[in-house]
């Protein structure tokens, strides 16, 4: 079985829900995942916007959520998540923040990526690393990787 990530709320392409954005209440959407390699020590989750600001002419990559050394052997994240598993880290996102920050396209439909990496190591603390930093340490050690995409606009 392959690795995946997906979500009860949204389907691979389709339109993330309001309340997961800044139009609504801005909580991270339930995930859940399967298919994690054996050989995985922890997991990465990187959400991101590669539409920014105009998906007419994106000019960046916009860093929604971050977090590192999810447990392998975790299945996902429950909607509007409070307690993240044990060991899990955060690092910031592109408001200068940890946690989730859900759509929010000053113009236009953007895609959402919500990918999944298993690595063969547990990460050392990186002290809420930007995702430059977290895409550094993880460098070698990705064994698999799953992703999920979703759109929004206003």
């Amino acid at each position: 079985m392959s690795m995946f990530i997906r979500s009860a709320v949204f389907e691979e392409g389709g339109a993330i829900p309001g309340i997961y954005t800044c139009d609504g209440e801005d909580i991270s959407p339930p995930l859940e995942w399967a298919g994690i390699p054996e050989a995985a020590r922890s997991l990465v989750l990187i959400v991101d916007d590669p539409d920014a600001p105009d998906p007419a002419a994106p000019k960046m990559v916009w860093v929604h959520w971050l977090l590192y050394n999810l447990p392998p052997d975790s299945n996902g994240l429950a909607e509007a998540v409070a307690a993240l598993p044990a060991g899990t880290r955060e690092g910031v996102n592109d408001w200068q923040r940890t946690g989730y920050g859900g759509p929010c396209p000053p113009v236009g439909r953007h895609r959402y990526f919500f990918k999944l990496y298993a690595l063969d190591t547990l990460l050392p603390d990186l002290e809420k690393p930007t995702k430059d930093r977290l895409l550094e340490a993880m460098r070698g050690h990705v064994i698999e990787e799953a992703v999920l995409m979703g759109t929004y606009s206003h």
